[in-house]
């Protein structure tokens, strides 16, 4: 059993370092966690949980990139990674001009009429806004293999356990977030004021996160 878990995972010392590492940037905010409030707040939890659910896909994708050296190609390929740049900032700005859009899927005024979209095209939204921010990219380059050693044979299996890892460390958090966002929905939508600046403070966000992908620089 011990030699199953050394294959797997860091060193406890590390793991518990990685443990509290995942913790202080599940709690950060960032587009993500703002996606997952509008969907909440708009469509209920079930939206916000899939469009969760689609960013942590994104994760391990990401993951998955770094245990085969597709990032670090992608972040020391120029091109490359000024493309990444750029489809991530638009993709970004477009959710910004959705959330002050009348009849979006941001808008917090509820239509008698209004066809909430289906829970699959939340959690795409969700898989799109992780895997197209470039900020996710160096971050995985340079966070994850601080944990294990170049020279661990089973540095791979490693990797990848702790982007699960990540995963399952944020998900309560995030859980616990959208259901609070979901409950809060009700108390929210009755003042068109609230919902306004609402709609304008996830489109101030998810702005400001396209401007700082677009200063994003690539490990040289």
């Amino acid at each position: 059993m011990n030699d199953l878990v050394s294959i797997f995972l860091p060193e406890w010392p590390m793991l518990a370092a990685f443990s509290v590492a995942a913790i202080v940037l599940a709690i950060t905010p960032g587009p993500d966690m703002a996606l997952f409030l509008s969907r909440a707040i708009n469509y209920g939890r079930a939206h916000g949980i899939m469009s969760l659910l689609g960013a942590m896909t994104g994760i391990l994708i990401h993951t998955a990139f770094v245990v085969f050296g597709i990032s670090v190609l992608i972040t020391t390929a120029p091109v490359a990674f000024f493309a990444l740049k750029m489809v991530g900032a638009l993709y970004l700005l477009w959710l910004a001009f959705s959330a002050i859009r009348a009849g979006t899927d941001f808008s917090l005024s509820k239509s008698k009429n209004a066809t909430p979209p289906k829970l699959m095209k939340s959690y795409w939204t969700g898989l799109g806004i992780n895997l197209l921010n470039p900020k996710v990219v160096l971050f995985f380059i340079t966070f994850l293999p601080q944990f294990v050693s170049s020279a661990d044979p089973y540095a791979a299996y490693k990797l990848f356990s702790l982007g699960i890892l990540f995963n399952l460390i944020s998900l309560p958090m995030l859980i616990v977030m959208i259901y609070s966002a979901d409950r809060l929905a009700v108390t929210l939508t009755k003042s068109k004021w609230v919902g306004r600046t609402l709609n304008y403070g996830f489109a101030a966000i998810f702005a400001s996160f396209a401007a700082l992908i677009l200063t994003a620089q690539a490990r040289h």
